[in-house]
């Protein structure tokens, strides 16, 4: 499908089902860091089914444009659609893709776009190419940023006993003297999510690793009630 049909017919789309009522309360719950059309999820969802549709994807190659002409319409939706057309992807997508997924976090960066790219795209790529995750766990961890920080915390989440606890134990104690909530919060995720895993690894290492309260009180969570 030609790009420019393709967002015209996307921007159509969403255009046509705005609400301003839902869009100023969506703003007002993000603290007002973005606009919205005031499409709710579920019905965000119904409405870009066609443009996900394997038949329907734009081609591999044009990935990274269209990712970034989305990405920088104002309206929050069009980054929920975008990392999800990202996803749609799949195994098409390379270690040279891990270039866009950093775009995606260091622009219009707030958790709920984060998380998602972190777990279900940073994630996915990192599980196919493990090759690549030293390089931009020590890049992301020295960048400074704090979503590229939570990205190198998050992205095992879904690894279960595939978790290298080397990388993830290195990763938070070089953040576990922060003071930002986003990166003590998602060490405590990503130590509460593990524990459902391999519990006595979570409690030693909490036992004898320097972390805040937000982040002990978080991976303990499951396992000392």
């Amino acid at each position: 499908m030609d790009l420019e049909i393709y967002l015209h017919e996307l921007d159509e789309q969403f255009r046509l089902h705005a609400d301003p009522d839902i869009a100023r309360g969506q703003a007002a719950y993000m603290r007002n860091q973005f606009v919205y059309h005031g499409i709710k999820t579920s019905r965000r969802r119904e409405l870009q089914k066609p443009f996900l549709k394997k038949e329907n994807l734009p081609e591999k190659g044009d990935l990274q444009q269209l990712i970034k002409q989305i990405w920088e319409k104002p309206e929050r939706e069009y980054q929920y659609f975008a990392q999800e057309l990202v996803w749609r992807y799949g195994d098409k997508l390379q270690p040279k893709d891990i270039g866009l997924l950093e775009y995606m976090i260091v622009n219009k960066s707030w958790w709920d776009t984060v998380d998602f790219i972190a777990t279900s795209l940073a994630g996915a790529c990192f599980r196919r190419f493990p090759e690549q995750r030293e390089e931009y766990v020590n890049k992301w961890l020295e960048s400074g940023n704090i979503w590229l920080q939570r990205t190198a915390l998050l992205f095992q989440l879904k690894y279960k006993t595939g978790t290298d606890t080397s990388l993830l134990a290195t990763t938070i104690k070089a953040l576990g003297g922060s003071r930002e909530f986003f990166i003590n919060k998602a060490i405590g995720w990503a130590l509460r999510e593990y524990s459902k895993t391999n519990p006595q690894w979570v409690v030693e290492f909490v036992k004898n690793t320097e972390l805040s309260n937000l982040s002990r009180r978080e991976g303990l969570r499951f396992v000392c009630k």
